[in-house]
């Protein structure tokens, strides 16, 4: 597995110096976008392509969730949106189902995703690196959806406040988190703790790896995302009693949802307003936290406090940093991996229609 993520990975890197090359060389303003990209309205997003033999209009759309929890229960739980977008765009919408941060990023970098929900901090990689257009995120009737960093303990710990975390060992989730590692770098210092010098951090690999790591006393402590943790307890997955909340943060937006940039104009905006009025149906709103709908929403204007946490610690989201979360990425899944009891091989079985199967990118749709 570890081999075939790093082959995809070198794929995607080698279709960078062709994209970078097809841009065209005269713009005016591009800010934290990569060379392959333009920003000339100065909406920190990157504008479509001004040669129109460059725009695509896709006759199948592929659509992946950011893999913040189980890939496989979103593949079900986004099925309804899909299946309205097809009926909505009067194209095929199919589902990828992505391994990590790094894949989905580079999966629309590369061409092979139309339309994502990236989680919060790895969305300023998207932006910047991938050429992603934040449109929208999760709410409901009165204000779209938002989260807070919460830091979990055992109910019996003798953790009870954020000065106690010296000396524990704390799972961060992964080095681009901006609930789960960024915004504790950027905001724990002001309550007394460093991260790094006062406790050891720990990389889960995920936030619902470090629910349940705490769960399971293999960590003392844990910043994780608000929203994974209370669907976390509403499916069941743990019992709240059995936690407590010893810090909390302002609130920050949750995952985003974007677009490629150089879709042609009018299905760009056919999708955006096929998400605007799309309604979740009741099982859908009972497992996105009561969320019933997708609220316009922009990255200049809603993802302004993350990037302000990214610049306090000096976390800029660049092509280098991503490639050391990458391989920060793979070490751990080879770790995870390794630490599993081996199983025999199962019997290939053919996806679900209109899904691809796990961990293999669909072919580039023309």
């Amino acid at each position: 597995m570890l081999r075939t993520l790093l082959a995809a990975t070198a794929l995607a890197a080698l279709l960078i110096p062709a994209a970078a090359e097809a841009q065209t060389p005269a713009c005016s303003n591009r800010g934290a976008l990569d060379d392959a990209f333009c920003d000339e309205d100065r909406d920190l997003t990157a504008d479509p392509p001004r040669d129109p033999a460059r725009l695509r209009n896709p006759s199948t759309l592929v659509f992946a969730y950011t893999p913040v929890e189980d890939p496989a229960l979103y593949a079900t739980q986004f099925r309804p949106l899909l299946d309205y977008l097809t009926q909505c765009t009067g194209r095929r919408v199919v589902y990828f189902q992505v391994t990590s941060n790094a894949a989905q990023v580079e999966a629309m970098r590369s061409g092979r995703l139309h339309i994502a929900g990236f989680s919060t901090g790895p969305t300023a990689f998207a932006v910047n690196l991938a050429g992603a257009v934040p449109f929208a995120i999760k709410g409901n009737a009165r204000e779209f959806e938002s989260y807070r960093v919460v830091v979990l303990t055992r109910a019996n710990s003798e953790i009870r406040q954020l000065s106690d975390l010296r000396g524990r060992r704390v799972a961060h989730t992964s080095a681009t988190s901006n609930s789960g590692n960024l915004a504790p770098r950027a905001l724990f210092p002001a309550a007394g703790v460093t991260p790094d010098t006062d406790y050891r951090v720990l990389f889960s690999g995920g936030h619902d790896r470090s629910v349940m790591g705490v769960n399971a006393g293999d960590y003392d402590a844990a910043p994780v995302a608000s929203d994974v943790y209370n669907r976390m307890v509403a499916r069941g997955q743990v019992r709240g009693e059995n936690f407590r909340t010893v810090w909390q943060s302002d609130p920050f937006p949750t995952s985003s949802f974007a677009l490629a940039h150089d879709l042609q104009p009018e299905l760009a905006q056919r999708i955006r307003q096929c998400f605007y009025d799309f309604r979740f149906p009741e099982a859908m709103q009972r497992d996105l936290g009561g969320n019933d709908r997708f609220w316009p929403a922009t990255y200049l204007r809603e993802w302004a406090p993350v990037r302000a946490v990214a610049d306090a610690v000096n976390a800029p989201y660049t092509r280098a940093a991503f490639d050391a979360e990458s391989r920060r990425e793979l070490e751990a899944e080879a770790r995870r991996r390794a630490a599993q009891p081996q199983q025999p091989a199962p019997t290939a079985q053919p996806a679900p229609a209109g899904q691809a199967p796990a961990g293999q990118a669909p072919a580039r749709p023309q």
